[in-house]
């Protein structure tokens, strides 16, 4: 296992260097928008610690982190009305990893409607998305 990059994009978006649609952000992590979502209300949480991702991140960012997660799946299931949500998170290149930061992935499922690629996707509208973020944050109280 390769150790962390600190200059990978996610650690450059919390350091304010790059942008990104953000829904909700404390002292822990930053829930932001995919800008290529694989379904309308792809949602990451994104932990603050510096971890390449599960396989070396502290215990304690894992368990402040999960609640966190659970309450934006549930924000993201109420202001999108999906029919479920999926969780996924990708551990090196080989499970599908592409950015070797620590950060968990919530994916509104609507029934009928097929998931995107991973990885591969077209880009979300920027209006589209602060709209939706705008949403998904007013479900979160």
């Amino acid at each position: 296992m390769t150790t962390y990059e600190p200059d990978n994009i996610f650690a450059k978006i919390l350091r304010g260097e790059i942008p990104a649609v953000k829904v909700y952000e404390d002292e822990a992590a930053l829930v932001m928008l995919d800008i290529f979502p694989q379904s309308r209300g792809h949602t990451l949480i994104v932990p603050k610690a510096a971890s390449r991702n599960l396989l070396d991140a502290a215990p304690e960012t894992l368990s402040g982190v999960m609640p966190l997660v659970q309450k934006v799946a549930r924000a993201v299931t109420a202001a999108t009305n999906a029919d479920g949500i999926r969780l996924v998170q990708f551990n090196e290149t080989a499970a599908g990893q592409t950015i070797f930061h620590l950060h968990f992935h919530l994916i509104p499922v609507y029934e009928g409607v097929a998931i995107g690629r991973h990885a591969g996707g077209a880009e979300a509208d920027s209006e589209e998305l602060a709209a939706l973020a705008k949403d998904i944050a007013a479900n979160l109280s």
